[in-house]
């Protein structure tokens, strides 16, 4: 084959099949893979909330988003273990509950097509101690606020910048959602 290849194209076989020339194709092929894999990749919105079985509640139950797979980036815990996980315990003061440890903390749903929505806990209290649900992207609450209106449920638009608005869930409790600006 290389010989048939090096009678059309002479001088080039020499360079493309040597070790740096094999080199070189695997890098290439190795880039196109890694690009194609981010690509794919759904985008993730990250939502706090207070309390994460209300959450549920509010997410599965009234706004009916399909529960989502853990994407591979996050499952494989890539940017949260580059470091700290390979440390053993003993040095870092962890017994093994630290959040580095812990895989693939919260609830996942389906916000759109390549889009999920990730909820962690942590959120206090917000507004006369409702619960608060708390995000650091416009374009999330515009998509929770739309699907809440297709819903009809009651709410109540507090701020459009940040956006910040208020809803009902089922036992009559009020969600704050709120956009945390940085």
């Amino acid at each position: 084959m290389v010989n048939i290849l090096g009678a059309f194209l002479p001088g080039i076989t020499d360079g493309l099949f040597s070790t740096q020339g094999i080199m070189v194709m695997l890098l290439v092929a190795y880039g196109g893979a890694m690009w194609m894999f981010l690509t794919s990749a759904p985008k993730v919105h990250t939502i706090m909330v207070s309390d994460l079985i209300i959450a549920q509640e509010f997410y599965e139950g009234l706004l009916n988003l399909p529960v989502a797979d853990v994407p591979l980036h996050y499952y494989y815990n890539y940017d949260q273990s580059l470091g700290s996980a390979m440390l053993d315990p003993i040095y870092t003061g962890s017994r093994g509950n630290s959040p580095v440890m812990q895989e693939n903390t919260g609830l996942w749903y389906q916000l759109r097509k390549n889009t999920q929505l990730h909820v962690i806990g942590g959120a206090s209290l917000g507004y006369k101690n409702s619960q608060r649900h708390v995000c650091f992207d416009h374009e999330c609450l515009d998509d929770l606020l739309l699907r809440i209106q297709s819903r009809r449920l009651k709410y109540k638009i507090r701020s459009e910048n940040p956006l910040n608005f208020l809803v009902k869930d089922l036992q009559n409790r009020v969600i704050e959602m709120a956009e945390a600006k940085t």
